[in-house]
């Protein structure tokens, strides 16, 4: 193709993506380096036949005056960064001096709103990921399994998760697991505690949560493994039957070496949305036992009391954390990638 023929091509994508995703970005981190202007408070006197009385009062319109001179607020570097609701530099000091071993530590540290958000969101990344992979990969062998009549049915119900809308697909889980629910009434019968309740206790209620993610998720992960197994080259899996090899080893040694490229795709985009949790945490209301970054994103948003900077400095550290998340996986590609055209 030539050079500008390649020009007008993307020309295109590329404005849309400085638009989009290059200038909000720079302003959010721009924005991040500012903070709220304090209002400008003046003192006076109210004198009357008994003597007089300090009082205080905001000048509204020395107040309206320095926001129209520096819209973006009064600049502060790296403090919000530091602060007790991001990463507690302070704090995290403190709590290592007064901490009795690591498991003392750790505690402290979960006390801190930012550390307590990347805690939960962690453990989310880490445990609905793999099982997405691995749940996806089993409905997408067991579809492509089945007799054609019944796989147009099959692809349908598995699909189902993704079709209904995250927000609405959660409220149906929640209403589930309510005391009222199918599934909150079973918890009840079968542990024989008619008192047990998912939506009060912090343990439960982190499961909830991650069994929703998968449900969620799994339906892309299988739809991209079942269009990959359509690309399985038919003629080494008969080979490969003839030889003796059993179906596990068919799978193993055949079909998931040629889905790996695959798998490596889900991991990212995975990775990506699960460290980004949000919707569940809203819909279950389960602010009070599971916050994510994205969670206090939303959080410093609203209400009467924005809090723009605080909001633009957890979406920075965000960014951050998908990108080590994504580092790994991205040398490996890049080293494979580097290799074949070598």
């Amino acid at each position: 193709m030539k050079h500008k023929t390649f020009f007008w091509f993307v020309l295109p994508s590329s404005l849309a993506m400085l638009l989009f995703i290059f200038f909000p970005l720079v302003s959010i981190v721009v924005q991040s380096f500012y903070v709220n202007h304090e209002q400008v408070i003046i003192a006076t006197e109210n004198c009357g036949p008994f003597g007089c009385t300090p009082t205080t009062m905001v000048d509204q319109e020395a107040t309206k005056a320095l926001r129209q001179a520096q819209p973006l607020g009064r600049f502060a570097g790296f403090a919000t960064y530091l602060d007790r609701g991001h990463l507690a530099v302070n704090e995290v000091g403190v709590a290592w001096d007064a901490s009795n071993g690591w498991r003392d530590f750790g505690s402290r540290m979960l006390n801190l709103p930012f550390y307590k958000a990347m805690g939960f969101t962690l453990t989310y990344t880490f445990i609905v990921t793999p099982l997405t992979l691995i749940l996806g990969f089993m409905i997408a062998v067991a579809v492509n399994s089945a007799v054609k009549v019944a796989r147009g049915p099959l692809i349908f119900f598995s699909l189902l998760p993704m079709i209904v809308t995250p927000l609405v697909g959660s409220l149906i889980l929640f209403w589930m697991v309510d005391a009222r629910g199918i599934i909150g009434a079973s918890l009840q019968a079968i542990s024989g505690d008619p008192s047990l309740s998912v939506k009060a206790s912090t343990p439960l209620m982190w499961i909830m949560l991650m069994v929703y993610g998968v449900w969620h998720a799994a339906p892309f992960a299988f739809i991209v493994y079942y269009a990959g197994l359509q690309t399985v080259n038919t003629d080494t899996l008969e080979a490969a039957l003839i030889d003796g090899a059993s179906r596990w080893q068919r799978i193993k040694y055949v079909i998931m070496p040629h889905l790996l490229p695959l798998t490596t795709f889900i991991a990212l985009i995975q990775l990506m949305d699960n460290f980004r949790v949000f919707e569940p945490i809203v819909s279950f209301a389960a602010q009070a036992h599971a916050t994510s970054l994205s969670w206090a994103i939303y959080n410093d948003l609203g209400g009467e009391t924005r809090q723009l900077s605080s909001a633009a400095a957890t979406s920075v550290l965000t960014i951050i954390g998908v990108a080590i998340l994504l580092s790994p996986v991205l040398v490996r590609t890049w080293r494979e990638f580097s290799r074949v055209r070598s």
